[in-house]
């Protein structure tokens, strides 16, 4: 039997390297806000928490680095009024930098969170699909879609409903490929950003694996040097 799914995502590879300028232009904001002294934050509703989990607060990652929890877990993405209020209780600061990641950025949670950032400074880097979004309507009273209010946009080229394979008897698509492109791209960018830093002089603090001898130790001295940010909404 065919491995569809790998064929799939080897097909997407070279596409997905067509996004290196805006994975080097993501990794440039990241390590100018790490060394400013801000932190990354990234938020996903759905499963795109997942690529906002592939960026922070594992092995290999930064350790300045923050999943946004919105209190509902998405559940009134739709809503409008609702990142506003999210907002409210959030901590972003001026120098910080957000991903936010969303395939079809349209819903007005993300679409405020992404205003929020801009009001302050904060630069935003959206991850989604983008043909997709250009061609859907935004359903937040602004118009505005994610895409028009970021600052780089890494697009992972995901079809639109994101599954992508067809199996005989079954009326709907299966194997979605936006999570794993968009974690290739997230991971690349931040790659990209840490090279940045130390090629500037600066050594950034990244998560050693807690699974390691001595990970947890090496772990918690740098996680208190940011406890103040990493541990609240």
């Amino acid at each position: 039997m065919a491995l569809e799914f790998f064929s799939k995502i080897e097909e997407l590879i070279p596409v997905l390297k067509q996004e290196e300028d805006n994975m080097r232009k993501a990794g440039h904001i990241v390590a100018q806000s790490i060394m400013s002294g801000g932190i990354l934050q990234a938020f996903g509703s759905g499963h795109s928490a997942s690529v906002a989990i592939e960026i922070c607060g594992r092995a290999g990652g930064l350790i300045p680095s923050k999943q946004v929890k919105e209190l509902s877990g998405g559940h009134y993405e739709r809503i409008e009024g609702v990142g506003t209020i999210f907002a409210e209780m959030w901590d972003i600061r001026k120098n910080d930098c957000l991903f936010i990641i969303s395939n079809s950025g349209r819903n007005p949670l993300i679409i405020e969170m992404a205003m929020v950032a801009r009001s302050i400074g904060v630069p935003v880097i959206a991850v989604t699909a983008l043909e997709i979004e250009k061609h859907s309507t935004s359903r937040h009273s602004s118009g505005k879609m994610l895409w028009q209010l970021a600052d780089v946009i890494l697009d992972n080229h995901s079809v639109e409903g994101d599954a992508t394979i067809e199996l005989p008897g079954l009326p709907t698509k299966i194997a979605g490929t936006s999570s794993i492109s968009s974690d290739i791209l997230v991971d690349q960018s931040i790659v990209f950003a840490i090279r940045e830093m130390l090629e500037a002089g600066y050594v950034p603090p990244v998560f050693m694996s807690a699974n390691v001898d001595g990970g947890p130790e090496f772990n918690k001295e740098y996680t208190a040097k940011y406890a103040d940010r990493l541990y609240h909404v």
